[in-house]
């Protein structure tokens, strides 16, 4: 369940959020009752550390796309319109340069030049 949270986070981070803040309660759960029945808990530790990855990473995700969305509403308009390689291109430019105003420098070199 916790590879399937970090999946979904790349696709859909609110969804990855719920699914791995679920993954990560299953696995913490499960640790004591497989200790308590002598048995390995090298899986639920492994569901614990890729499931708090995905809750990171996600919750990231999910602010960047809360505080960015009105840029990326924006973006989203202006390539219904775009019927030319240019023009999308130009709407790319817009938002990048929609962002830079609203985030801090370092923020912007950690995400480099990743399209939306």
């Amino acid at each position: 369940m916790s590879i399937a949270a970090l999946a979904m986070t790349f696709m859909l981070p609110l969804a990855g959020l719920v699914m791995a803040l679920f993954a990560l309660v299953a696995g913490i759960r499960a640790l004591p009752l497989l200790k308590g029945a002598g048995r390995p808990t090298g899986m639920a530790v492994g569901g614990i550390t890729v499931s708090s990855l995905a809750l990171l990473l996600s919750a990231g995700a999910t602010v960047m796309q809360l505080y960015l969305m009105d840029e990326y509403s924006a973006y989203q308009e202006c390539m219904k319109g775009a019927g030319t390689v240019a023009s999308q291109g130009e709407c790319f430019t817009q938002f990048r340069d929609a962002a830079q105003r609203k985030l801090p420098p370092d923020v912007l070199e950690l995400l480099g030049a990743m399209q939306p």
